[in-house]
């Protein structure tokens, strides 16, 4: 009847309500996207989407086939899902996602990961960014903040943040005593791409009409900038604290403390490798806790 694969630009357009912003989502053209949409619905023989000048709706029918063309992705996702495992338990690999900047001090835990079992081989996928695993874009993650229900895991240690900045900003324009100082201070924050991230929230709550002086997509950005000068900004106080260059001005902030938790799929939890991590990760707590709060 169709191309179960235009399922997907289908849904990508009901998701992001445009062509454009549908097509950045899957890496693809608009024009791609509008191509195999229209092919859709000529082999469907129904309108699945209407153009308004605020971008792409979806008619009644559309609506009405949205959670039947999400069941169709989600059992995709589980096939997919389910040959990489496969390979993966072949070859011992253990997809691990986590932000940048822990990633050289969780080194030495991984080391010792690989010496007890050297049949099994770590594989970091840095970003800030929250990777679906249920796609299988990674095995675990280290993860603070808000996450997916359908995710398991524990909590491992407590995400901490302040506010710093360098001590070149500090000679030049003083730093601020209280959180309501921050609106006459250059801010560095979070790029719009991760509007959902709680620094720009609280920001946008603490400073409303501040000057932004630098956007960054990550955390290590973000430090990179405050070192720079250009403005003060949150961070977490594992990484910051112990940079010389960096001054803790206010904080830490209650309002931006979350946990870390090690979390993975349910249907990965119990796989031999994904098993051994996750009791290795907890037999390892303590230096944990040191290298994710500080």
């Amino acid at each position: 009847m169709f191309d179960w694969n235009d399922l997907k630009y289908f849904l990508a357009v009901a998701r992001h309500g445009s062509t454009i912003a549908a097509g950045k989502a899957l890496k693809l053209s608009q024009s791609t996207v509008q191509r195999r949409l229209a092919e859709l619905e000529r082999r469907i023989g129904r309108r699945l989407v209407q153009r308004h000048a605020t971008g792409y709706r979806l008619t009644e029918f559309g609506e009405d086939l949205r959670p039947f063309a999400e069941r169709v992705e989600s059992s995709i996702h589980e096939i997919e899902r389910h040959v990489s495992d496969g390979t993966r338990d072949q070859s011992g690999l253990i997809r691990v996602t986590c932000p940048e900047p822990i990633v050289q001090r969780l080194a030495p835990v991984i080391e010792r990961f690989h010496a007890r079992y050297p049949n099994l081989r770590v594989e970091f996928v840095m970003s800030d960014r929250y990777l679906d695993l249920s796609k299988g874009e990674a095995d675990v993650a280290f993860r603070s903040g808000d996450t997916d229900d359908e995710l398991v895991g524990r909590k491992i240690a407590d995400s901490v943040w302040a506010v710093y900045a360098s001590r070149d900003y500090i000679e030049r324009h003083g730093k601020p005593e209280r959180m309501e100082d921050l609106v006459s201070h250059a801010l560095v924050g979070f790029d719009e791409s991760m509007r959902n991230h709680r620094v720009l929230t609280w920001l946008r709550e603490v400073a409303p009409g501040a000057t932004i002086a630098a956007r960054n997509t990550s955390v290590l950005g973000l430090m990179y900038a405050v070192k720079s000068g250009v403005g003060v900004g949150p961070l977490p106080t594992a990484i910051a604290d112990g940079d010389p260059d960096l001054v803790r001005v206010l904080g830490p902030v209650p309002e931006l403390a979350r946990s870390w938790r090690l979390l993975t799929h349910p249907d990965l939890r119990r796989t031999p490798r994904v098993a051994k991590f996750f009791d290795f990760i907890v037999s390892e707590r303590d230096v944990i806790k040191t290298i994710l709060a500080g």
